[in-house]
């Protein structure tokens, strides 16, 4: 019995680590965001003199302030960064779908060779084409505007390669065949056939895009000089700017900072059930 009764031990307590592993991971991650909604609820001066979880009193005052600051901007940059994620996103999506729809269905001439060439731009950063980018928009007068933040992240990499894997598996070419045969011209079977079935795909596709351009810091710093069009990341580090050289301003950056997390958890949350959904409903259709 002992020597059964070991190995048993040993496969207890191989859960009971993964177990602490994962909280310890989990404790990781969110003990900034619970600072952050701690913080926020203090003033410039408590921030430095209180505990890090001591609770303030000035959540309202700090919400008002921040949307207040330089005249309202905070609620212009709010909206830049819904237009630039949200736009470009489903810009980006758009093009992913056409050019993985593209890829699965068709073949034509160098087709494995351009979709090698997209794999490898995979590789790239999009920070080493940041400022090559700058230069070639501002050779068309491009830079300070919506275009010149939008326009980099109509085409991405990764996104027309998941389209093409997800469009491999769940496009039946049958089908196609079956719509070209009832006299469906090929930009209708892909709206009508090719975009639905597609559909739980390019929501994740959707959702990484929309996260990526989100949280993009280099891109429209470099192409935007109007206070007006920049986005709240780059917002937000010019608020931390001028917490450095003029009155300090760091309660105002912490909660612009928590507004953010808030509104892009609240997406991730709407995206992801409608996600769940497509995918239930794909499931039951096959």
């Amino acid at each position: 019995m002992t020597a059964h009764a070991r190995p048993l031990r040993e496969k207890r307590g191989a859960p009971a680590l993964s177990t602490v592993i994962l909280l310890l991971g989990v404790i990781s991650a969110l003990a900034p965001l619970a600072w952050l909604g701690v913080a926020s609820t203090k003033t410039g001066t408590e921030l430095f003199s209180t505990g890090a979880f001591e609770l303030g009193g000035s959540l309202l005052t700090n919400l008002s302030a921040v949307f207040a600051y330089d005249g309202g901007v905070f609620g212009w940059w709010l909206f830049n960064s819904l237009v630039y994620a949200g736009g470009g996103a489903l810009l980006s999506m758009l093009v992913s779908a056409a050019a993985g729809y593209g890829f699965a269905i068709y073949r034509f001439r160098g087709r494995n060779v351009l979709f090698g060439v997209i794999v490898g731009a995979i590789l790239i950063p999009g920070i080493v084409l940041a400022l090559p980018q700058y230069f070639l928009f501002a050779q068309f007068g491009w830079t300070d505007s919506y275009w010149s933040v939008l326009v980099p992240v109509l085409v991405s990499p990764f996104g027309i390669f998941l389209c093409r894997i997800y469009a491999e598996a769940a496009i039946p070419f049958e089908l196609i065949e079956s719509a070209r045969l009832d006299g469906a011209g090929e930009l209708r079977i892909f709206a009508s056939i090719g975009m639905r079935m597609m559909a739980p795909g390019l929501v994740t596709v959707f959702l990484l895009q929309f996260i990526g351009i989100w949280n993009n810091f280099l891109l429209p710093y470099l192409m935007l000089s109007s206070a007006e069009r920049f986005p709240v990341t780059v917002g937000l580090y010019q608020i931390l700017n001028r917490s450095t050289t003029e009155e300090p301003l760091w309660h105002l950056v912490v909660m612009g900072s928590l507004i953010t997390i808030v509104l892009v958890s609240a997406v991730v949350l709407v995206l992801q059930r409608y996600w769940r959904l497509d995918l239930i409903s794909g499931s039951v259709k096959g």
